[in-house]
């Protein structure tokens, strides 16, 4: 039996998974709001006591730079230690993984139909691949061709600064630069972003959630966008999905990852029918002397959410 975990700034999935005739298949699985516990140990110890469970390897990918196994979380004020973990499991060894890494791996595992193409691009099998997930963060990584098999590495990519290329993008980095010290991607390509480039559009314009700090407002802005039933959130929809490509076709030019770009996280299921509307394929392709490389390059939006969760599973299985 394998427990992993999925751990975010907003959301802690775990799971028990076992391996039958070959294949990772998980059999338990809990999700738990992370801001209202002190630390994963906390939320581990609750799962091993619901499930009953005593796992035979352990593995969880985590928002946050791992470093000789250990994280400090950066979208939640915790550490999380390997060794403290093994110990509180009885294993020898937990391993940590960052959470883009842990979705890189799940990619491996994932079926045909847990895929959205929207672009077929020209097939490259032995090239780098790149992934990208915008959700309660930004994360990057990258996919490597060790000769046999592709082989994940994490990056934090997404805390790199926004890099503006149109008039109206060097006026919202001016409008985020008044209210934060920094002007990084994840400030927009996250769900908070949503609420930022609504109130850079349509300053005027307010909804319900946005003055309730206990209210998400992205799911609002999102639900509005789709139905358009609100000219702002089209308008602030539009514009996130054109930087989010934008940024898709910096990470894949920085890596020639000819073998494809995976596009993860939570919300791109959410806005799957503007994501294949063509803006964000147009905006990742427009890089200097680079369009017709980038037109080339497969673009799949991953649809289970659970990709992770199975990346750090399959970590787990395999003794990586």
């Amino acid at each position: 039996m394998i427990l992993a975990g999925d751990i975010g700034g907003t959301k802690t999935n775990l799971g028990i998974f076992e391996v039958q005739q070959g294949k990772l298949t998980k059999v338990q699985d809990k999700r738990y709001p992370s801001r209202e516990h002190a630390g994963l140990e906390e939320i581990v110890s609750d799962f091993m006591k619901t499930t009953g469970v005593k796992p035979a390897a352990a593995s969880f990918g985590i928002a946050g730079p791992v470093v000789e196994n250990r994280v400090h979380t950066g979208n939640l004020p915790w550490v999380i230690d390997g060794p403290v973990l093994a110990k509180m499991l009885g294993l020898s060894r937990v391993r940590l993984l960052n959470d883009l890494e842990a979705t890189a791996y799940g990619i491996a595992v994932l079926g045909p139909g847990d895929l959205e193409t929207l672009r077929e691009g020209l097939p490259a099998p032995q090239a780098p691949r790149a992934v990208i997930a915008a959700g309660t963060g930004l994360g990057e990584a990258i996919l490597f061709w060790d000769g046999t098999k592709h082989v994940p590495t994490a990056t934090e990519g997404g805390h790199a600064d926004f890099a503006p290329h149109t008039e109206q993008q060097v006026e919202l980095w001016r409008f985020i630069k008044e209210r934060s010290e920094f002007t990084s991607n994840e400030l927009i390509l996250s769900g908070r972003g949503f609420k930022t480039l609504h109130e850079f559009l349509g300053r005027g314009v307010r909804h319900p959630g946005f003055d309730d700090p206990s209210v998400d407002p992205a799911p609002e802005i999102t639900r509005m966008a789709l139905a358009k039933e609100c000219p702002i959130c089209v308008e602030a929809m539009n514009l996130w999905i054109d930087i989010y490509g934008s940024e898709a076709g910096n990470l894949v030019v920085r890596t020639v990852a000819r073998g494809g770009l995976y596009v993860a996280g939570g919300i791109a299921v959410k806005i799957l029918p503007l994501l294949k509307g063509g803006r964000f394929v147009t905006a990742m392709n427009h890089k200097e002397k680079m369009e017709e490389f980038l037109k080339q390059v497969p673009v799949r939006v991953v649809l289970d959410e659970e990709c992770p969760l199975k990346g750090a599973a399959y970590v787990a299985s395999k003794g990586l």
